[in-house]
């Protein structure tokens, strides 16, 4: 449906969520959850971006984006960083992590999309939105 790599700067990021929003709306798999779908791609982007590849401009992100048969949104994100293990990523929520500056970009993704999923050491980012 859509796939794009871009480069890993910042400041590529809105306009790659333009272009794959609106071929999923055209497409009409995001009827009602284009917003859900949007602020968790723009985390899972950035996160990529600034924490996976460290904005480093030879380093790419890929970008994934499916209608499955059973109408779920799947968006795929990979970087090509070291990878994380996103188990030991402390919640964002709990008093004593309020002020750090690491965490709420998965808290915000967990919360938004109904299938968050980690893969290849952690370079590989799946979730899913049911319709």
């Amino acid at each position: 449906m859509f796939s794009e790599a871009i480069p890993s700067q910042i400041e590529v990021v809105e306009q790659v969520i333009g272009r794959a929003l609106r071929v999923m709306g055209e497409q009409g798999c995001v009827d009602g959850q284009a917003a859900a779908a949007e602020l968790a791609l723009r985390e899972a982007l950035a996160n990529a971006i600034l924490h996976g590849n460290k904005a480093e401009p030879k380093k790419r992100v890929q970008l994934d984006c499916y209608q499955e048969n059973d109408g779920c949104l799947l968006l795929v994100v990979q970087d090509e960083g070291q990878g994380f293990d996103p188990a030991v990523v402390r919640d964002p929520t709990r008093p004593e992590n309020i002020f750090l500056p690491a965490g709420r970009g998965i808290y915000i993704i967990r919360h938004f999309m109904d299938d968050v999923e980690y893969r290849k050491g952690g370079r590989e980012l799946r979730m899913r939105k049911k319709k």
